[in-house]
């Protein structure tokens, strides 16, 4: 070939390949679709759209405590003599739960009949006395008609009268004093022998703590063991004010514990704080537990659940099917028999465990519920399984 027909072939081969490199997106766009061929399918899970009942719960968390719970004290000092509950014990209402060393008490007790029966025996000789000087005194006024007594002698008669009437009056005054000290002495006995004594419903209850042991010398007040109820229990927890207005008395709610996995216990409000705390700005809501069976103690660390809303006839959708594009929220529905997602922006409402509540708009078909993120608007669905649906 000649030196021209090559020099021709190189121009015409740079020109191409500049050709190329500025127009060849425009070829690729154009030719694009023709050389992939119908766009792929991508494979997704669904979920029907469904209607039924749901409810908005709001978490908590806090401690069991018990409902009634108090302390048996002595009412004197003494040595502990006897201790006859031990931590972990049944008591029934009325039962002896302790013996305090009742020597010196009983001692007292017998002074004090003693001072009493020495009263009583002073009031007869008063008496007695009194008795004397009435007759003296009926003798001289007899004499001094007779104009045999003077009237001297009939004034001390009757001075001598008063004088043993009041010392009967001391006699009978000093009687109600050692009355009531012996009535003193009796009580006191009474209180070395200590019982459980409570208001309410329930006849027993379980020591929950022993503060002193046998052999120990109280105070007066100081308590012995600690009597505790285990059926109902309260939850104590403290709810912020945005969930506080949503609260009332006699909510429903569900109490769990890690310790007792698998179990739900129902619980209802009771008592609702009227004020927050200023350091944490959260009030105190106390929630009502039955406890039957004793699982729940005292002290637990609990979860609850309050209902704080509810629709007996709601539009629900698994909440994985919910997604945002383009700052919006939404979801990809599927018709029935058909291979395509439409992309569906949504107004939520109540949520429930896994379920979401769609106020807006109203949906026939079925959700996607996993590989949504691979969807655009209008893209061809392969749903595995799904005989209905085109590959």
């Amino acid at each position: 070939m000649s030196r021209l027909a090559w020099l021709v072939l190189a121009v015409a081969i740079i020109a191409g390949a500049g050709w190329w490199w500025l127009h060849g997106d425009e070829v690729g766009e154009i030719t694009g679709p023709a050389l992939t061929g119908q766009q792929r399918a991508v494979a997704v899970e669904v979920a029907p759209v469904s209607h039924g009942p749901i409810r908005q719960w709001t978490s908590f968390t806090g401690s069991l405590t018990a409902a009634a719970q108090f302390d048996v004290s002595t009412r004197i000092g003494g040595r502990l003599e006897e201790l006859l509950a031990d931590l972990g014990d049944t008591v029934e209402r009325g039962q002896v739960i302790a013996r305090l060393d009742d020597e010196e008490v009983t001692q007292d007790l017998a002074q004090a009949r003693a001072e009493l029966a020495v009263a009583r025996a002073n009031l007869a000789e008063a008496e007695a006395s009194l008795e004397a000087a009435r007759r003296s005194l009926g003798r001289i006024q007899e004499l001094r008609e007779q104009r045999v007594a003077s009237q001297a002698e009939l004034d001390a008669a009757a001075t001598d009268v008063r004088a043993h009437e009041a010392r009967v009056d001391l006699a009978r005054s000093q009687i109600a004093q050692r009355e009531a000290a012996l009535r003193t002495a009796e009580i006191r006995l009474s209180y070395t022998t200590v019982r459980a004594t409570w208001q309410g419903a329930d006849d027993t209850r379980l020591v929950a703590e022993r503060y002193a042991d046998e052999g120990t010398i109280l105070q007066a007040n100081n308590p012995i063991v600690s009597l505790v109820a285990l059926d109902p229990l309260r939850a104590v927890v403290f709810a912020t004010e945005a969930d506080y207005m949503r609260l009332h008395t006699g909510q429903a709610a569900e109490i769990t514990s890690d310790a007792l996995p698998g179990r739900r216990f129902a619980g209802e409000i009771q008592r609702l704080a009227p004020v927050f705390r200023e350091a944490s700005r959260q009030a105190r809501v106390e929630i009502r537990v039955p406890n039957v069976d004793g699982l729940l103690k005292p002290g637990m660390f609990v979860q609850a659940r309050i209902q704080v809303d509810a629709r007996d006839r709601a539009q629900r959708i698994p909440l994985d099917a919910l997604v945002e594009r383009d700052g919006r929220r939404g979801v990809f529905l599927v018709a029935h028999e058909a291979d395509t997602a439409r992309w569906v922006p949504v107004e939520t409402g109540l949520r429930e465990d896994d379920y979401v509540e769609i106020r807006q708009p109203s949906l026939e078909g079925r959700v996607v519920t996993l590989g949504q993120h691979l969807l655009a608007d209008g893209g061809r669905v392969s749903i595995p399984g799904d005989n209905g649906a085109r590959q």
